[in-house]
């Protein structure tokens, strides 16, 4: 049952999906469907319950433990865009229809997110501790770049796998090429500055 709503949901939206659809997906009368399930908006909460705790346990179990940072971070984030990947169903209800339906739906989507952007920002702070990071840099830096990579990752798999014969392994590696250059300069204390030469010549220009 739950297969069946969290495919209705994807595909038909949370308001034209009706108990009757899902039922009939699923293969079952729909009294069978409220005995396990009671309402729509319960169904829908157990979908995106279960949808969220695949994802997390995808990507927590993709990651390479010990490996280098780098490393640990191009694995969490192949497991994130396989398990989108071949669960479209599953990342379209959370990442289009959960998140903007509101309360109490939304709020659920959240607190996966937050999950999510914890378990980010532990990978980035312990690898900024290996790269003797400076404390203060890593303190200001960690937690946002963490937020930055997790809606950059949101992003790229909500705009389609698949698309452009765009695999997994290419979403993950076209999003270490955006994010780790710079990750790997800031946690070697080298943080990206304006350029003072192109300021003052800019300055100059306007005098």
């Amino acid at each position: 049952m739950l297969d069946a709503a969290v495919t209705t949901f994807a595909r038909r939206g949370y308001r034209a999906a009706s108990m009757d659809d899902i039922a009939e997906a699923a293969g079952v009368s729909k009294p069978l469907v409220y005995l396990y399930l009671h309402s729509k908006d319960d169904l829908f909460s157990a979908c995106i319950r279960r949808e969220a705790t695949a994802l997390k346990a995808a990507v927590q179990a993709a990651v390479e433990r010990g490996a280098p940072a780098d490393r640990q971070l191009w694995s969490g984030l192949l497991g994130f865009f396989e398990h989108t990947a071949a669960n479209p169903d599953g990342w379209t209800m959370l990442y289009s229809q959960a998140r903007t339906m509101g309360e109490p739906f939304a709020d659920e989507v959240a607190a996966m997110r937050e999950e999510m952007v914890l378990f980010v920002t532990e990978l980035i702070a312990a690898a900024a501790r290996r790269a003797d990071c400076p404390e203060e840099l890593a303190a200001r830096e960690v937690a946002p770049l963490a937020h930055a990579l997790v809606g950059a990752a949101e992003s790229l798999a909500g705009w389609g796998g698949g698309r452009l014969g765009h695999s997994g392994k290419d979403s993950a590696a076209t999003l270490m090429n955006f994010a780790w250059a710079g990750l790997d300069n800031l946690m070697n204390g080298r943080p990206w500055e304006p350029s003072r030469t192109r300021a003052r010549a800019s300055a100059g220009d306007r005098s």
